[in-house]
């Protein structure tokens, strides 16, 4: 399918995990620019790995068709003896994660972006995106927030608030260790403040994601969760043999749950023995359809396409260094469609793919 075809015939895109507010903030990214003004600014700087690489911003987005995102709050607590980036208390996380969506608020009132809370939001945003009479350069981003790593939470009681401001995702972990899960690189079951948030967010209706959560913590949130539970940003381990990755018995576990499984776009996630920093996209053969390898292994477990779609967590700590070579910003995310065409894929599995399949579990979670 060709990038030039007109928006009726190119899908639109949700993607379920993108770090918008961290690039705004922690990366100091204005997102308002186009992705090649966020790169010019940028040049010569040092101070990250993918400083004058990032492929995501608002105008990529609409671009791309992307008009739903799943987008984050994150913000690490690291104790004194951590490695890891991080805040110094709890207090501190609670800060930044205020700060980001202080800037989701301030997007808002520039109609860069509405929140989405419920289902009637998400098909009235979704109906306004399929209305080919207004120019997708004027329309806002639609967002559902998320909380990646529950480290900022003082308390529990701050969930509450949290949901207030429309928080409807939670996931426990992160790297290393957390306040209420240990995360990816880690092994062991939730602390017990974990269990007491699985239970305040059933409590809330919340959207568990289950994304960078131990083996152990894994098994047990899925035994201990009663609401909709969805992986935001995962690939098949049985591809790429890393902790971070879910193995087939996870899979099965999570279709059984009738989740979604979001593909990330991570290198290092699609192809085996990717060195950080060291690695190249091109050189060790990293193109866009080696996604569809991951998703094809889902979908033999699953014997359908019902259960993956997109949660691409580009510029996620990384940029085009380690994005697939064949995407030079988040807009090429419409390659996709082509890619699985090729590969056999109806038009129906694709439209689950790009946007069927979660609004589908919405819909469901969010009766």
């Amino acid at each position: 399918m060709s990038d030039r075809k007109s928006n009726t015939q190119r899908p639109l895109i949700i993607d379920a995990h993108l770090d918008l507010a961290m690039n705004a903030i922690d990366w100091n990214r204005d997102l308002r620019q186009t992705v090649q003004s966020i790169r010019d600014r940028e040049w010569g700087m040092t101070d990250k790995m993918d400083r004058g690489l990032g492929v995501v911003s608002l105008p990529a987005l609409r671009e791309g068709r992307i008009g739903v995102v799943v987008a984050t709050q994150i913000a690490r607590y690291v104790a004194e003896d951590s490695e890891l980036p991080g805040w110094h208390s709890p207090h501190q996380a609670w800060a930044q994660s205020q700060a980001q969506l202080a800037w989701y608020r301030a997007m808002e009132a520039e109609e860069e972006m509405v929140q989405i809370t419920n289902y009637l939001d998400l098909e009235d945003h979704v109906a306004l995106w399929e209305d080919a009479t207004i120019p997708d350069q004027e329309k806002p981003i639609g967002y559902i927030l998320s909380l990646e790593g529950a480290d900022s939470l003082i308390t529990l009681d701050i969930l509450e608030r949290s949901y207030e401001d429309g928080l409807r995702a939670l996931g426990p972990a992160h790297y290393g260790p957390g306040r209420y899960a240990d995360g990816t690189g880690r092994s062991g079951p939730l602390h017990e403040s974990g269990i007491a948030l699985l239970k305040k967010m059933d409590e809330l209706g919340m959207i568990l994601d289950v994304t960078h959560l131990t083996d152990e913590s894994f098994d047990q949130a899925l035994d201990l969760y009663q609401g909709p539970v969805w992986a935001s940003h995962h690939n098949s381990r049985t591809l790429v043999d890393h902790q971070r990755q879910l193995t087939d018995d996870q899979i099965q576990r999570l279709i059984d749950r009738d989740a979604v499984i979001g593909a990330s776009l991570d290198v290092w996630m699609m192809v085996s023995g990717w060195v950080r920093g060291t690695s190249d996209p091109r050189k060790d053969g990293a193109p866009l359809e080696r996604i569809v390898d991951h998703w094809d292994h889902i979908c033999q477990i699953a014997g359908n396409t019902d259960h993956i779609a997109i949660g691409s967590d580009l510029d996620g700590a990384f940029g085009k260094e380690q994005s697939p070579y064949d995407l030079e910003t988040i807009a090429d995310l419409q390659k996709f469609p082509g890619l699985l065409q090729n590969r056999g894929y109806t038009e129906e599995d694709i439209q689950k793919i790009m946007n069927g399949n979660w609004r589908r579990f919405l819909k469901k979670a969010w009766k």
